[in-house]
C-alpha cells in the first residue's frame, strides 16, 4: 500500500524567506533519507499557508520518522506563525 502525506502549517510573513530556505533543506533531507520527492504549495489568496505535498510513500514509519527528525533539525516551528503548529494528514492510495 502507498500513501499520500499533506503537511500544512502557516508561516510567519516576516520569516518566509527565511522558512522557505529551511523547507527546501527539509525536501531534501526527506528525498535523500526516503526517495520520497516532495513539493511545496501555497495557497493562492493566502500567501502564509503552506502546504508541503508528499506521495506514493511506501514505507510509512520511516518516513515519518526522517520527516520529524528533519523538521526538529531545521528547526521549522521557529518558523511557523505564533500559537500554530504544522498539521500532518495521511491518505491511503
Amino acid at each position: 500500500m502507498a500513501y499520500s502525506y499533506y503537511v500544512y502549517y502557516r508561516v510567519d510573513r516576516d520569516r518566509a524567506a527565511a522558512a522557505e530556505k529551511a523547507v527546501l533543506q527539509l525536501l531534501d533531507a526527506v528525498k535523500q533519507a526516503t526517495g520520497v520527492a516532495g513539493r511545496l504549495l501555497t495557497k493562492r489568496s493566502e500567501p502564509a499557508l503552506w502546504m508541503e505535498v508528499y506521495e506514493n510513500v511506501r514505507d510509512d514509519a520511516k518516513f515519518e520518522s526522517e520527516l520529524a527528525s528533519a523538521v526538529a533539525r531545521l528547526k521549522l516551528p521557529e518558523f511557523l506563525q505564533a500559537e500554530t503548529t504544522r498539521r500532518v494528514e495521511c491518505f491511503e492510495n
